[in-house]
């Protein structure tokens, strides 16, 4: 049964979905998770955020290779292996626009709110979330057999919205987050974040008042 709840180290948990597959990976120095989707029908494979340990990550891809990379953010142990895997694999990049000029790899495919990036015939919607970094970006999965998978980068995590560096940035990401995830989203969606175990809409709802009183 999966819970995400993987380690440094340690093996990958798979989450098994009706169309869509998801491998998630712990890696490197900060305990960064990278995820590995794959459609069931076509094999087609895309990751997200290449963190670090190229080698694990290669491994967890496989010989059949990936279509896409999708970089959530441009903070450094967020790409530290993005070089290595696209040269690897040969597959081309994504990110936010905003966000693409401070990656050292150069960004194929630049993304912006709402745009699709498909794994297969799965696709997954581009959310554009400002203060973490300018061009962050979760991406969401509507299962259409169950309920919707979002991958936050580092916006939302259990117990909190992602670092900000100033009130302003943490109005912008609170805001963007209570209105694009905790509005429109059922409490039943599953959330990957970028660091750490996963939670639900539904389980950090509760908290949202307490997150704009404390400012982080």
């Amino acid at each position: 049964m999966y819970n995400g709840r993987v380690t440094v180290a340690g093996p990958a948990d798979v989450h098994e979905l009706g169309h869509l597959v998801v491998s998630k990976l712990a890696v490197g120095p900060y305990n960064n998770n990278t995820y590995l989707l794959r459609d069931r029908v076509s094999g087609s494979q895309v990751l997200i955020d290449a963190a670090a340990e190229p080698d694990r990550i290669l491994e967890l891809i496989g010989p059949e290779g990936i279509d896409l990379i999708v970089t959530t953010h441009r903070h450094p142990d967020h790409w530290q292996a993005l070089a290595a895997v696209a040269e690897a694999t040969g597959a081309p990049t994504a990110a936010h626009v905003l966000d693409a000029p401070g990656i050292p790899v150069t960004t194929d495919l630049l993304l912006v709110d709402g745009d699709q990036v498909f794994v297969g015939e799965c696709a997954l919607e581009a959310i554009h979330l400002v203060g973490h970094t300018p061009g962050s970006i979760a991406l969401l999965y509507d299962d259409p057999d169950g309920p919707p998978h979002l991958f936050t980068g580092d916006c939302l995590f259990p117990g909190g919205v992602g670092k900000t560096l100033s009130p302003e940035d943490f109005e912008s990401l609170y805001g963007g987050v209570v209105g694009r995830i905790f509005d429109p989203l059922p409490d039943e969606t599953w959330v990957y974040p970028g660091h750490g175990w996963d939670t639900t809409v539904g389980a950090e709802r509760p908290q949202l008042a307490e997150w704009r009183e404390r400012g982080w």
